[in-house]
């Protein structure tokens, strides 16, 4: 009987208030507060945010390369494109303008030869001093009013080089047509006119069409 006393004495006594507590705490845990799971949560999403705006910069930037390489390809295409209508502009109407301002002056020298008739002196004596000195029997081929207006103001020139002034009908004012014996120079308007328009690249001629 005494043993069983012992035995219940020493059970009781494990089971003491003092050996509870020592039990209870060593298997105590750290909950987390709200603030700790507040924190946990915003450096979670602070962290998922980084990385997906790295990643997005990333491709940001190379779907911006591949856009600025298309539109660099397309203004390449397009500035081409403008050079080779300019090119064909200027070339369609360029010829025009050229033919244009070869009409216009054609219309104001056939104007300031009726007003001023006197242009021609230069053009005759220029052909008078391309022949060879003592060239024998020169005529000077000249509309019938240019011919008055250069007997009456190259007397002298006529009468030095022995010229005979014909006058012809079929000559425009404003030109000449010197001949001797052994050659002929055309220095009519029409011929002149046409050197003009030739030196150009224009097959313009003096006469309306």
């Amino acid at each position: 009987m005494s043993s069983g006393n012992r035995l219940s004495d020493v059970a009781y006594q494990r089971w003491e208030p003092a050996t509870l507590d020592v039990v209870e705490a060593s298997l105590k845990v750290p909950m987390p507060t709200a603030a700790d799971i507040e924190a946990i949560h915003q450096q979670a999403h602070q962290e998922g945010y980084q990385a997906g705006f790295t990643e997005g910069i990333e491709a940001g930037r190379r779907q911006g390369e591949v856009l600025v390489a298309e539109e660099a390809r397309r203004l390449q295409e397009l500035l081409a494109q403008m050079t080779e209508a300019v090119r064909d502009f200027e070339q369609a109407v360029g010829g025009d303008l050229l033919e244009l301002a070869l009409e216009i002056s054609r219309q104001m020298l056939r104007q300031a030869l009726k007003v001023k008739p006197e242009l021609l002196l230069p053009i005759v004596r220029g052909a008078m001093e391309n022949l060879p000195q003592n060239t024998a029997h020169p005529h000077l081929h000249l509309h019938p009013d240019d011919a008055a207006l250069v007997r009456a103001r190259m007397q002298t020139e006529i009468a030095q080089g022995g010229w005979r002034v014909i006058e012809d009908q079929r000559l425009q004012r404003g030109g000449c047509r010197v001949e001797t014996l052994v050659s002929e120079t055309d220095a009519t308007i029409e011929n002149r006119w046409q050197r003009l328009a030739a030196g150009l690249g224009q097959n313009s001629s003096w006469l309306d069409e």
